[in-house]
């Protein structure tokens, strides 16, 4: 209990106090750090590369695979965030359509960015070579799902803490990893429903991989089988998952 409540800790108020530095520095300046949601508000930014950041540290004092999948996810997240702000196209089918014409898109990039990193965290989480690429897949598909939510003020953050909240009651690296990503959504989740900030790519990529890596370490191969059956699910449902977490 004492290593999940300290996982916890360490990731909330790490993602509170980075994105408290984030916001008093605001490099690049301030309009670098505003987008405008699906209302046309005004939103921060900051909590997102914070949240990527506190939860990578806090998974990686766990395993540093962990870490390493989270600061991944996080990562190209932020790259897409960037480059890929002003490019319309969404989903795995359009990013591989424009893969296939010779053009390499912020969201092609995403997508093998993050399935490499989950590859190389689930070989180093698990010994066999089946479990290794669920492992894989779990991760790199809960970071997508949870980036497939992000449609409306804290359906994403609030997903995660959801999810994360049964393996709160887990032992070991699983139980950590989950107070990880519960503590690094719940320190997100108040300005997030009260469309002051937004998550990004960068925040729900990294808050879904360190709910995967929560799953990997807790799991043996039936349920990495089945969260990967889910996760995949997902995918090929993008859309409607969207639309779902749109409705909720």
């Amino acid at each position: 209990m004492a290593s999940r409540r300290a996982a916890l800790l360490t990731s909330a108020l790490l993602t509170r106090g980075l994105t408290a530095v984030l916001r008093h520095r605001a490099p690049g300046g301030r309009v670098r750090w505003e987008r405008r949601n699906h209302a046309g508000r005004a939103v921060e930014l900051y909590a997102g590369p914070a949240c990527a950041a506190a939860t990578a540290l806090a998974a990686a004092r766990v395993h540093p695979a962990a870490g390493l999948a989270v600061l991944a996810a996080g990562a190209c997240g932020a790259y897409d965030d960037i480059a890929g702000a002003d490019d319309p196209r969404r989903g795995f089918g359009a990013h591989l359509g424009a893969l296939r014409t010779g053009e390499v898109t912020s969201g092609a990039v995403k997508l093998f960015g993050i399935a490499a990193a989950a590859l190389a965290a689930g070989t180093l989480l698990k010994e066999r070579p089946l479990d290794r690429l669920l492992a894989g897949v779990v991760i790199a598909g809960a970071a997508h799902t949870a980036n497939l939510l992000d449609v409306r003020p804290g359906r994403a953050a609030g997903a995660v803490l959801a999810l994360a909240a049964p393996g709160l009651a887990r032992g070991g690296a699983g139980g950590a990893l989950a107070a990880v990503a519960a503590g690094g959504a719940a320190a997100v989740l108040p300005e997030d429903l009260g469309e002051r900030a937004m998550l990004g790519d960068t925040g729900t990529h990294a808050l879904g991989a360190a709910l995967g890596t929560a799953v990997v370490s807790a799991g043996g191969r039936a349920g990495l089988l089945a969260h990967a059956v889910a996760v995949v699910a997902a995918t090929v449902y993008g859309d409607r998952v969207s639309a779902l977490a749109r409705a909720l």
